[in-house]
């Protein structure tokens, strides 16, 4: 069952006759669907644009996660190829939402920072205080960097500080950190590809010239159906809690998508999913999936019950500090964790399970890791943690 989050209202449940009912197994298999681990009926990514732009926004915090999302949805792919399509600009990462780095669409990253930066940054005044800064260093920081870039540059995050260093500005400690995020959050810069295993920043307007301007109705009509379409069928409230609009700007946003949402009813409980989805399969697939922690299969929604059994939510975000550990994923529903060990000749993967698992299911599973191997372009050695 999908059951209500605190914000759920009596009134809210509320679906016009003839609404599609769905079991909570139907839209489980739905969603799987929409998060494209499944086959659609109207998408078939072949590139990282594909997949970036299907979601609208990624999480990607973690750089080897927020790779392995796109690796895992684009059978194939190797890591180097994916790298190599962020260098093309297929998609950037930048901070869109929720004080958190996501992959979005290259041309998009504007729009979306003017949407749902703005409530970001409206609380950035604490964080500063807290760091001993003020808004005006945070501004001087922001032109630091955009003179300092300008003209195609690219520079590491500790060549990025010192920079801001040699300027006269604080950058020791967090400080750093909280003015290149506040750069970016302001549409000054966004973080380029790694060189090797340096985080690089560039210029916006130089990096992904030609950014689209959206009026703020077709923005939020925008983000609504990017996100149901990726994570659907879901909850009003789960959509307000990923892109951290208000309540009313979400309910505008799912309106001005128009006919191409459709809300249902799962296990009683009013939900929204991408109209074509309606013509997707229902049945129950019984794959094997091995997911990076940080994925929307489990970042898009507040609410986790579809997909997480409660007495594994411990094993899942231990400590409930926000890190996600790798999933193992069998029929839309995570049976175990998994670590990688890397080394330059292979890669150690520990399957940890939080169900028993019967001979064949395990040998799936370790197909499962063997493509994400084949992913690094390492040979694999699989172990279990019992």
């Amino acid at each position: 069952m999908l059951p209500s989050t605190t914000e759920w209202k009596a009134a809210d449940v509320v679906a016009p006759p003839g609404t599609i009912a769905l079991s909570g197994s139907e839209a489980l298999a739905l969603r799987m669907t929409s998060l494209l681990l499944r086959p659609h009926p109207t998408a078939a990514p072949t590139t990282v644009a594909d997949v970036v732009e299907w979601f609208g926004a990624m999480q990607a915090q973690d750089l080897a996660s927020g790779m392995w999302s796109l690796g895992v949805r684009l059978p194939g792919f190797t890591q180097a190829e994916v790298h190599a399509a962020l260098e093309r600009r297929e998609a950037l990462r930048t901070w869109p939402m929720r004080g958190t780095i996501h992959l979005v669409p290259a041309r998009d990253a504007r729009w979306q920072l003017e949407l749902t930066g703005v409530r970001a940054l409206a609380g950035a005044a604490k964080r500063r205080e807290f760091l001993g800064l003020s808004e005006a260093e945070a501004d001087r920081a922001a032109d630091v960097l955009g003179e300092t870039l300008a003209g195609g540059g690219r520079l590491t995050r500790a060549e990025c500080v010192a920079a801001l260093v040699a300027a006269g500005i604080d950058g020791a400690g967090q400080r750093g950190y909280h003015l290149l995020w506040y750069a970016a959050q302001r549409g000054v810069t966004c973080i380029a590809p790694n060189i090797g295993t340096e985080q690089t920043f560039a210029l916006l307007d130089e990096w992904a010239p030609g950014q689209r301007q959206l009026d703020r109705d077709e923005a939020l009509a925008t983000l609504a159906l990017r996100y149901f379409r990726g994570h659907g069928p879901t909850t009003r409230q789960d959509f307000a809690g990923w892109t951290g609009l208000t309540a009313a700007d979400a309910r505008r946003g799912i309106a001005a998508a128009g006919a191409d949402l459709t809300t249902v009813l799962v296990d009683g409980v009013e939900a929204v999913l991408h109209t074509p989805l309606l013509d997707a399969p229902r049945t129950t697939v019984d794959d094997v999936l091995t997911l990076p922690g940080f994925d929307e299969y489990l970042l898009g929604y507040k609410d986790r019950a579809l997909m997480l059994d409660p007495e594994h939510k411990q094993a899942i975000i231990p400590g409930g500090n926000g890190v996600f550990q790798a999933t193992v994923v069998v029929g839309g529903r995570v049976v175990g964790t998994w670590k990688r060990s890397l080394a330059k000749t292979r890669v150690t993967l520990t399957v940890h399970p939080l169900v028993d698992l019967a001979p064949a299911r395990r040998e799936q599973v370790e197909q499962a890791l063997h493509r994400y191997a084949d992913f690094l372009a390492l040979p694999p050695r699989v172990t279990w943690n019992d």
